[in-house]
């Protein structure tokens, strides 16, 4: 029997003074139309961007809405040459003015989908857009280039690590990675001075900063060790109430004549995200970029998944696994699909 309803979270604010609601809802399955594609979701990721949409955070989002900005699954209703196709997609006005990946099935623009890695699971597929799309915008438009020193500030966190990848696939001279743990080339928390830079780089300093923090005091440190003609590209900024202003030192940023250049997905239609995604699917499927193992990823159901968008395992990257299996009938996770959000 044919199937007309599907499980969906969704988004409703009632007026713009409250914030929106996420619930668990029986929706009707969408219907493809002209230009479109009918995707069967089959893992789909909870970003840290999915989480401030649903605190209403997002003003360009309309409501009703179903949120979820990264997923993957397979065609199931389009054109023909596109029926069964493996696609990943993500960014752009998904889970913001047109309904995401957080359901059963995803009505999308056909330049909204590309063709899922050869070398990527459906988890890892589900889990790499935003991180990934994001880095390379930042990369992009720092123009790093092999002749150029990246430092990455939160080079543990998902766009940092795929900065850090990312460099390393382009050739950069050489990554400085760095952190709040002793894992990275630099903790910050030890040197909030960012001195190991300096020592690591024989005084020249950094000819590209990658800034996933957003932290003030950080991003001052990171100017002081910019090289001539470097380029500072971040992400991110204080929030909760904290101030989001900055003094810069003209007289050194002239002289060294740097490049300020903030870096916003939002602003990239479905068909930028999409050419971006198909660089990378080329890089995934070379070799040259690679991301966490399906085993480290935490898996909740639909039926949990509200839940999930409140808590935040340790840092884990969390995923909503929507099927039980992939197209070739292999469980996702085994066996460790059961572990609870709270893990």
């Amino acid at each position: 029997m044919e199937q007309h309803s599907m499980k969906a979270l969704r988004l409703v604010r009632p007026s713009p003074e409250s914030p929106p609601t996420l619930s668990l809802e029986t929706v009707p399955k969408p219907t493809v139309k002209p230009s479109h594609v009918l995707v069967k979701i089959l893992a789909t990721a909870i970003q840290p961007s999915d989480k401030m949409n649903a605190k209403g955070l997002f003003p360009m989002t309309t409501y009703p809405r179903i949120p979820g900005r990264d997923f993957s699954g397979v065609v199931v209703d389009g054109p023909d040459e596109l029926i069964g196709e493996p696609v990943y997609g993500s960014g752009g006005p998904l889970g913001l003015t047109i309904d995401g990946g957080h359901a059963e099935y995803c009505l999308l623009p056909q330049e909204a989908i590309v063709r899922k890695p050869e070398t990527l699971s459906y988890l890892q597929a589900a889990s790499v857009g935003i991180p990934f799309t994001t880095a390379f915008l930042c990369i992009k438009r720092a123009r790093a280039t092999k002749h150029d020193v990246v430092l990455v500030l939160g080079a543990t966190g998902a766009v940092g690590s795929a900065a850090v990848e990312i460099a390393n696939a382009i050739g950069c001279r050489r990554v400085i990675t760095a952190s709040r743990r002793d894992t990275t080339d630099v903790n910050v928390a030890k040197d909030p001075k960012l001195d190991a830079v300096t020592r690591l780089t024989d005084g020249k300093g950094a000819d590209v900063v990658i800034d996933t923090v957003g932290d003030i005091g950080l991003m001052k440190a990171a100017l002081d060790v910019l090289a001539v003609k470097g380029r500072y590209a971040w992400i991110a900024a204080p929030r909760g109430g904290a101030s989001t202003d900055i003094t810069v030192d003209i007289f050194q940023t002239y002289r060294k004549e740097h490049e300020l250049i903030g870096c916003n997905s939002l602003n990239y239609s479905l068909e930028d995200i999409k050419e971006i995604m198909r660089e990378l699917l080329v890089w995934f499927e070379n070799g040259k970029l690679k991301t966490i193992a399906d085993e480290e990823f935490v898996l909740v159901s639909m039926d949990a998944a509200v839940e999930a968008y409140g808590k935040d395992p340790r840092g884990k990257r969390v995923l909503i696994s929507v099927s039980d299996r992939d197209p070739d009938g292999r469980l996702f996770g085994a066996p460790y699909i059961k572990r609870r959000i709270s893990s």
